[in-house]
């Protein structure tokens, strides 16, 4: 089999170009090893030109390369599902970027492998960008760092009908004891109130080990969960009607203590000096080592339709944590 062509372009992916392929499952069936040594080489990888054009054809790629697939579980923002383990993007406004994080960073387990596919580019915009997270780690302050290894980062949110999302769909379930069991079984703090409503609590690592590679990573959703990346006006009124403890969500240091618009202004400042950027085109197919790399989602203007998938599960027990979780 020969060898792939990859472009490395300052400030972009690692890019994969792909000529005459007439069916994109098999094209990537007969060359998975070598996309998979790619991905862990330059810990993103943008193949380009495949005649990627469904859902269906999606997830068999998806499972091929990425099986077994995770369910959606504690999710911050709604997706459609196209079928089991096949997503689209979050339903985030289309105005307001996602800021850099690890998906499913704040999970006892997590995906290693996450694809997305483009079956439909926006006008403008949209760009899913990656980030080295040993390089973003190393390059924060060492007093943060060291604040950070040594108490984790913890997790509030508040689920219910008026904000955020409600724990049943966010769950999956409507039966509130299986939803404690999972809580219990995973490390969260809960508590129900008298509106039938759900907040949670739970302490994770920032900071874990790679575990294939042994590098050391910034790896959480600090930048991303938290009340600052709010647009203003929201939460001045989501502060307003529910308080400082009723946001839909709220990263804090892991002892609980708040963290200051200053340091999410640093983290994103320090995302962005790392981040790579691609446009998308329709066909596009990505493959994100999650612990290795950030990903974002950039504002835009037009249709965008991105799949995503959410594979090879990896246990936070076996990346080192330096903190326990509750």
């Amino acid at each position: 089999m020969s060898e792939l062509d990859v472009h490395l372009a300052a400030g972009k992916p690692a890019v994969l170009r792909v000529d005459g392929a007439s069916e994109a499952a098999t094209w990537v069936a007969e060359h998975r090893d070598q996309l998979r040594s790619l991905v862990d080489q330059h810990g993103a990888l943008l193949v380009r030109g495949l005649p990627l054009a469904d859902a269906a054809e999606f997830g068999r790629v998806a499972r091929d390369l990425a099986a077994p697939l995770l369910p959606e579980r504690e999710a911050f923002a709604r997706r459609w599902t196209y079928e089991d383990g096949i997503y689209s993007s979050s339903k985030w406004p289309p105005n307001q970027p996602m800021c850099m994080h690890h998906e499913l960073s704040y999970t006892l387990e997590f995906p290693g492998l996450m694809v997305f596919a483009c079956l439909g580019a926006p006008t403008s915009g949209g760009v899913t960008g990656v980030a080295d997270a040993a390089a973003v780690l190393d390059a924060l302050p060492a007093d943060l760092v060291e604040r950070f290894e040594r108490e984790g980062w913890q997790l509030v949110r508040n689920y219910n009908e008026m904000v955020g999302v409600p724990w049943q769909e966010a769950f999956g379930t409507e039966d509130r004891g299986e939803v404690e069991r999972y809580c219990r079984d995973n490390s969260i703090e809960f508590e129900w109130d008298e509106m039938d409503g759900l907040r949670t609590k739970q302490r994770r690592s920032a900071i874990i080990t790679h575990p294939k590679t042994g590098a050391r990573v910034w790896f959480n959703q600090v930048a991303f969960l938290n009340e600052w990346t709010i647009d203003p006006e929201v939460r001045d009124y989501l502060l307003m009607e529910f308080g400082p403890d009723g946001l839909p969500f709220n990263s804090r240091y892991g002892s609980g203590a708040p963290i200051g618009d200053d340091v999410i202004a640093l983290l994103n400042k320090v995302y962005e000096e790392h981040t790579r950027r691609e446009p998308w085109q329709t066909g596009d197919l990505m493959l994100v080592d999650n612990i290795a790399q950030a990903h974002s989602r950039e504002p835009y203007e037009g249709a965008r339709e991105v799949l995503v998938a959410m594979g090879e599960p990896v246990r936070l027990a076996d990346c080192s944590p330096t903190v326990s979780s509750f």
